[in-house]
């Protein structure tokens, strides 16, 4: 499955993304190998060049969930975002999954406005989820037809 949009293409992360896909501290780099070695992370490139990527996992076993979703910062604001939003959707929907779930923290407003733009809607808080006792917004996405 491969999503193309100019030169703009999206795909299932593979073994040599590894690099890639593991630049945060957000999830331990085994876990990540495991995500990519079930088709859970997706990356965006331009002609070979990384342009951002998402991992998902399952809530609860069952749901769906935008675990982490990064856009290289000179990449921002191009769609790179929208295009890893919709590969993943499209990708859930043939899986027959009909939501999707996300978070974002409590404190960071940027990630929640793009959680809106992009069609979530807040459907939860957990209290004291995050270090230093901050919170987590919960978003839902329906997926519709695409």
């Amino acid at each position: 499955m491969s999503s193309s949009k100019r030169n703009l293409t999206v795909r299932f992360a593979t073994a040599a993304d590894l690099p890639i896909a593991s630049d945060h501290n957000y999830m331990p780099t085994g876990r990540v190998k495991s995500l990519i070695a079930s088709q859970q992370v997706v990356v965006a490139e331009d002609q070979g060049e990384a342009l951002g990527y998402a991992c998902f996992d399952y809530f609860g076993a069952i749901h769906p969930f935008l675990a982490l979703i990064r856009v290289f910062p000179e990449y921002r604001r191009q769609g790179t975002g929208r295009a890893i939003l919709g590969f993943l959707e499209d990708h859930l929907r043939t899986l027959g999954h009909d939501v999707l779930y996300s978070s974002s923290q409590a404190d960071e407003s940027e990630p929640q406005t793009w959680h809106r733009r992009v069609g979530f809607a807040e459907c939860g808080f957990i209290a004291g989820f995050n270090p230093g006792g901050i919170g987590e917004i919960l978003f839902r996405k329906p997926l519709e037809a695409g």
